[in-house]
């Protein structure tokens, strides 16, 4: 049996990741393709009660402690649905992955970035998306964009500054693998946009 294919989606909150979270399963299975469709942190019941706990904005917690709980619930992630829908010849398409954790807990929050690369050799092995989408877009962009649509989680209420170091993050970690994370401009037209996933999909998957 063949082996699927990972593919994953970044970019902060309102860089229109979502959006295209929501179609692309269709977009696959119309070419024949199984697909899971899981998200992060989350994925398992683990994980889900750990999401509720990390974007809980009563919670106060360390970076080092987001970033353990993070790979926590990636370790079940990856134990209880990652890796069998995989071997199984399926399509897992999820929402952010191990990129994020570079991009909020060491450019956002400042961990140092070799720890977080330790902690990914440690739970991931060598294992990294076949391809991810990041979705790019100014902070304020995002941030404004968030605010309309829906009350801010705990993360969401960080200022301005910490989500230039989110996106610096971000870009730091598209250009250290280029061949596998594709910049999208997120500020484009919705149709733009969508046209642009799909060749990209369409190139490297097919």
């Amino acid at each position: 049996m063949t082996k699927g294919k990972f593919i994953t989606l970044e970019g902060m909150d309102g860089a229109g990741k979502s959006t295209h979270v929501a179609w692309i399963p269709a977009f696959l299975q119309a070419r024949g393709v199984k697909v899971c469709l899981t998200r992060e942190p989350g994925g398992t019941p683990v994980g889900e009660r750990l999401r509720e706990l990390m974007l809980d904005k009563a919670q106060k917690l360390h970076a080092e402690t987001e970033a353990l709980l993070m790979f926590a619930a990636r370790r079940e992630h990856l134990d209880k649905v990652i890796l069998p829908a995989l071997d199984a010849g399926s399509w897992v398409v999820c929402d952010r992955f191990t990129d994020a954790t570079f991009a909020y807990q060491s450019g956002g929050s400042g961990l140092p970035w070799e720890r977080i690369a330790a902690l990914e050799a440690w739970v991931q092995g060598d294992l990294q998306p076949d391809l991810t989408l990041y979705f790019d877009v100014p902070s304020e962009v995002g941030k404004a964009r968030t605010q309309a649509v829906r009350e801010p989680d705990r993360f969401e209420l960080e200022g301005r500054a910490f989500f230039d170091r989110v996106r610096e993050g971000y870009l730091r970690r598209a250009h250290d693998d280029m061949r596998r994370m594709r910049i999208i401009d997120g500020t484009a037209a919705l149709a733009e946009v969508k046209q642009s996933v799909e060749n990209i999909i369409l190139s490297n998957c097919f």
